[in-house]
């Protein structure tokens, strides 16, 4: 992944140099499972420990020779063994090695998305917490509907990535699998013992049926995962593009003062930042694709998927770090305009009503389809002329044949719309009061 959009922690995971510190936890973990057996004598164990090492220029040298990163890495590490470096790798296959690593690449990689989440669920809280009584209009299609307010729509989102957690703790469950089994997955040359431990004492699960390699359904739910949080980082980055512009006005994203929203026009202020997320998610979504093609490989295992992992591991999970991080830090700094959102809930001439004064006239014995007909025509009335829909109702000799002035009045309450927000937040959050 680009600089641009990789950040330091995450990045670091996957250097050369973290890949191959981690191919050498790998095989120094098996080493020692193996001189717990006998079968590698202590002081060659002893040796094993003080030397074993790589340079990663030497290893990039070797590999440019042999064409096989691994064998190019066992090399560069038996140099600095010696002879006692016959007892590295025994037993196993490549994908031994790096099958076992990527899953604590993988492991590593989504416990810091974790920590992100978490995060952005922190800073999305308060701010839903800061607007729960703040009333805005909801809109279906596009088009006002009824109102809400600013900190429902928070809540929704604030679920939404809690789910995400629970689901990407269970992925990495799921991913953090190794394999010591051998070149087809039968232990002829190892004991599945060394496995169990060897994995144990890594944190990981022992694969319990393998090929050469570690079954790519699990990577596929992970890169899935992925590409959901993904989604739900555009989905709020997309909303917050809604509500930025013009014609809605009413939030905004993070503007720096010295920023340029043009290159033409001063007056510009785009919402760049949420812009930049909806692009990055296709790129997440569409690697996850590529780890459902992983899948079937051929027989105990080809290398088709291997190229693919090497782009799509980093970054994916470059990619959603960053993007959780830009997302929090654009609903912290987030500007809100609630008298804007006011004017807009106003703007439809109390149009928002229609339903409650339906389902009142219904509920005086009008049948629902006469209710329905006489709300619409008098809605529709109000909009082509840009009249108080309230007005209209009351004028309708159909509407106060069962509803008086008072109940008319109460109908269009706007807290009727919004006296359920603290519930809400007591099912999402578990309290009204932050």
């Amino acid at each position: 992944m680009i600089e641009r959009y990789s950040r330091k922690e995450m990045a670091s995971l996957w250097t050369d140099k973290a890949r191959f510190e981690l191919w050498l936890k790998v095989e120094l973990a098996v080493c020692e499972a193996l001189a717990r057996r006998g079968e590698i004598p202590a002081a060659s164990m002893e040796t094993i420990r003080k030397r074993a090492a790589f340079d990663e220029r030497r290893v990039a040298e070797i590999e440019a020779e042999v064409g096989h990163d691994v064998i190019a890495f066992l090399t560069s590490v038996a140099e600095k063994v010696g002879p006692d470096s016959r007892y590295i790798h025994m037993g196993m296959t490549s994908s031994d090695l790096l099958d076992t690593a990527f899953a604590l690449q993988l492991k590593a990689a989504g416990e810091a998305i974790g920590k992100d989440v978490g995060e952005l669920m922190a800073a999305i809280r308060k701010r839903a917490f800061e607007f729960k009584d703040t009333p805005m209009m909801g809109r279906s299609h596009g088009i006002h509907a009824e109102p809400i307010t600013f900190g429902m729509k928070l809540a929704v989102w604030h679920e939404e990535f809690s789910r995400h957690g629970k689901r990407l703790a269970a992925a990495i469950g799921e991913i953090s699998a190794g394999k010591i089994s051998g070149a087809v997955g039968t232990f002829a040359h190892i004991d599945p013992s060394v496995e169990k431990e060897v994995c144990a004492s890594l944190g990981l699960s022992a694969e319990p049926a393998s090929t050469q390699v570690v079954q790519r359904d699990r990577h596929a739910h992970f890169f899935a995962v992925l590409a959901g949080i993904a989604a739900s980082v555009e989905k709020v980055a997309v909303e917050i593009r809604h509500l930025q512009r013009t014609e809605v006005g009413e939030a905004a994203e993070p503007f720096g003062r010295k920023q340029k929203g043009s290159s033409a026009m001063p007056h510009k202020r785009n919402p760049i930042l949420c812009e930049n997320l909806t692009g990055l998610a296709r790129v997440v979504r569409a690697n996850s694709m590529a780890a459902f093609e992983n899948v079937a490989l051929w027989h105990e295992r080809d290398i088709s998927h291997s190229s693919v992992e090497r782009v799509i591991a980093p970054d994916s999970t470059i990619l959603c770090d960053f993007m959780l991080a830009r997302l929090a830090r654009v609903i912290e700094g987030m500007e809100v305009f609630p008298e804007r959102m006011m004017r807009n809930v106003e703007a439809s001439h109390g149009l928002y009503n229609s339903q409650e004064v339906m389902l009142s006239l219904a509920r005086k014995g009008m049948t629902r389809e006469e209710a329905y007909r006489v709300v619409q025509e008098l809605a529709m009335r109000s909009w082509k002329e840009d009249r108080s829909f309230l007005e209209l109702l009351k004028a309708s000799a159909d509407v106060t044949a069962k509803l008086s002035q008072a109940e008319l009045d109460g109908i269009f309450d706007l807290g009727m719309h919004t006296r359920h927000a603290g519930e809400i937040f007591r099912r999402v959050f578990g309290d009204t009061r932050g």
